[in-house]
């Protein structure tokens, strides 16, 4: 697991990199991301970084969040008709969202399956991304 210290220089260098400077407010976030890898929409990450930064407002949260994601600590995750969800794995992975629980789950993908996807494109097609998301129902934990 990575410690506090290391994803504070991660964070302060990737935002230096970035032209952006590390602010207690963006920490806090970070922190909130690392430590319950949840995919949790905005408001969740603001009612648990509450209790560690009272005075922080919901749209500091979404401004937080948002240069995260520009400066590609976070991916924002979006399920149609839902809020987005903020993932710290930046790993190539799919993703599983349980409609019964609205949970979601990281999906490990095998090596090359990225590039396999990719190469279905007509020619001169160049994706940047690919997002493979599964929906339906997790197993129910016994």
């Amino acid at each position: 697991m990575v410690s506090n210290t290391d994803s504070s220089e991660a964070l302060a260098q990737r935002l230096s990199d970035s032209g952006l400077r590390s602010t207690p407010q963006r920490e806090v976030i970070y922190s909130v991301l690392l430590k319950k890898r949840d995919h949790p929409t905005a408001e969740d990450v603001f009612a648990r970084a509450k209790p560690e930064m009272p005075m922080i407002s919901l749209a500091t949260v979404y401004n937080c969040l948002e240069t995260l994601v520009q400066c590609d600590l976070v991916r924002a995750v979006n399920f149609e008709r839902g809020p987005t969800r903020y993932c710290p794995n930046l790993r190539p992975h799919a993703h599983f969202h349980d409609e019964a629980t609205g949970a979601t789950h990281d999906i490990e993908l095998p090596p090359g399956m990225l590039d396999q996807v990719k190469a279905v494109l007509p020619p001169h097609f160049d994706a940047t991304s690919v997002e493979i998301i599964f929906r339906g129902k997790a197993p129910s934990k016994a």
